[in-house]
């Protein structure tokens, strides 16, 4: 194959596979997309895509020709470097659930030419990788950088990629080395187990940030500090950084990050190593997602007996349709007693089980005549609303606003995350 660009193969149309592809495509690779899902297949030959992502589908769009779709297992052979690339299911221990992984590489390893690159992309435990059933001249882990609502920026502008072989000294086969070189960036290669556990350190050092920020955010909240004004200094911090995870949340969602948090717990159980610091981080994220559920209790629930609930927003977190750990979907859980209007911009509701629940079809449509208004996820569309334009739909005078999605909230009780609460209305009801 020498001067030809290698074929790359995805295998796993899920969300880290369907944006790994595009962004191939977009690197200028012919990219074959395989899942043994024949409905998923053909959806995505028609151009419907099963996933939220900004730009993914310009991208896909502007480099069609070169990626291709199939159920085909038998079409994988012509491929140069082929992909694991499936999502690993989390259950809600944060475990991970290897088997449906385990079947695709059954179903994948049998169709590959002698020469093929085999690279693990999913997430996978330390020790996962060697015990794939190939070569380890032709077997590799990567370490994926997936996340959701930034996928397509990430996939297509790493900062650098990280890569785990057999043999510290083994050298990149030159058709995995071409696909790497199009990115441009560092390529850092060490052992699988290295690899694997790299992928570990990242995810925990991140919720060192999450948690370090939740607990002086709520600091902030008792003490009259706000948090939107200590950020910035810490930005400009080199020992933290302009890209630092400085912005209050509730607690950790998404799955991946609690899955690498359950994973240490368990390795350090297994292997006799102290892990208080992961338990502690863990505990303060249960703390946390608690945030919005104790303040609409404290301000609405324990003072009214029928409010009528307006949420917006039931994605984790803003771009994407997951709904993992979702900090909105807990809060609607705890409040099946209530009735509850609902409104995501691409979530259906049908995803909640709720006896009082109504779908908005519209954000505005959801807080006409709520007694409060619940911001669950900072979508940017409901920027757009505004103190004014609430006050002549809302029926009450709370805005529960953990992101600060709204600017500023005249004329209403407005709270916000890291920052003390501002009553205004309640303040104006008892002059």
């Amino acid at each position: 194959m020498p001067g030809m660009k290698p074929r790359i193969a995805f295998a796993g149309m899920t969300h880290l596979g369907l944006v790994s592809s595009v962004a191939a495509a977009a690197k200028g690779f012919e990219v074959l997309g395989f899942d043994p899902d024949a409905a998923l297949v053909g959806a995505l030959q028609a151009g419907r895509l099963p996933i939220v992502e900004p730009d993914l589908d310009d991208t896909l769009a502007a480099n069609a020709e070169r990626l291709a779709f199939t159920s085909r297992i038998e079409d994988l052979a012509g491929c140069n470097v082929v992909f694991l690339s499936a999502d690993v299911p989390t259950g809600d221990d944060g475990g991970s659930d290897l088997s449906p992984i385990r079947r695709l590489i059954e179903t994948v390893l049998p169709h590959l030419g002698a020469d093929a690159v085999f690279v693990v992309l999913c997430q996978v435990p330390p020790g996962f990788t060697r015990t794939v059933g190939r070569d380890g001249a032709h077997l590799f882990y990567q370490v994926e950088t997936l996340i959701f609502g930034r996928a397509m920026e990430r996939a297509l502008l790493p900062e650098r990629i990280i890569v785990g072989k057999s043999d510290s000294g083994l050298a990149l086969p030159p058709a995995y080395r071409a696909y790497l070189d199009a990115f441009g960036c560092p390529v850092l290669p060490m052992v699988y187990e290295s690899a694997e556990l790299a992928k570990i350190a990242i995810n925990c050092f991140l919720v060192a940030q999450v948690t370090t920020t939740n607990t002086l955010a709520g600091l902030a909240e008792r003490i009259g500090a706000d948090w939107g004004e200590i950020a910035p200094a810490l930005r400009l911090d080199a020992r933290i950084g302009p890209k630092a995870y400085l912005g209050p949340g509730l607690g950790l969602a998404g799955g991946n990050l609690e899955r690498d948090l359950a994973t240490v717990q368990a390795l350090a159980c297994q292997f006799g190593s102290e892990a208080g610091l992961i338990d502690a981080m863990t505990a303060n994220s249960s703390l946390r997602k608690d945030w919005m559920l104790t303040t609409l209790h404290r301000e609405v629930l324990s003072k009214m007996p029928n409010p009528v609930i307006a949420v917006l927003g039931l994605a984790y977190k803003e771009n994407t349709r997951s709904t993992k750990n979702s900090p909105s979907l807990a809060l609607i859980s705890c409040l099946k007693d209530w009735q509850v209007r609902v409104f995501d911009p691409v979530v259906d509701p049908e995803v909640l089980t709720h006896p009082k629940l109504v779908a908005a079809p519209s954000a505005l449509a959801a807080a006409q005549g709520a007694d409060v208004l619940v911001i669950a996820t900072a979508w940017p569309e409901f920027r757009s609303l505004t103190g004014e334009v609430l006050e002549k739909v809302m029926r009450g005078r709370t805005v529960i606003d953990p992101w600060r999605v709204l600017a500023s909230a005249p004329g209403f009780d407005h709270f916000v995350l890291g920052v003390p609460p501002r009553r205004e209305a309640s303040l104006a009801a008892s002059s």
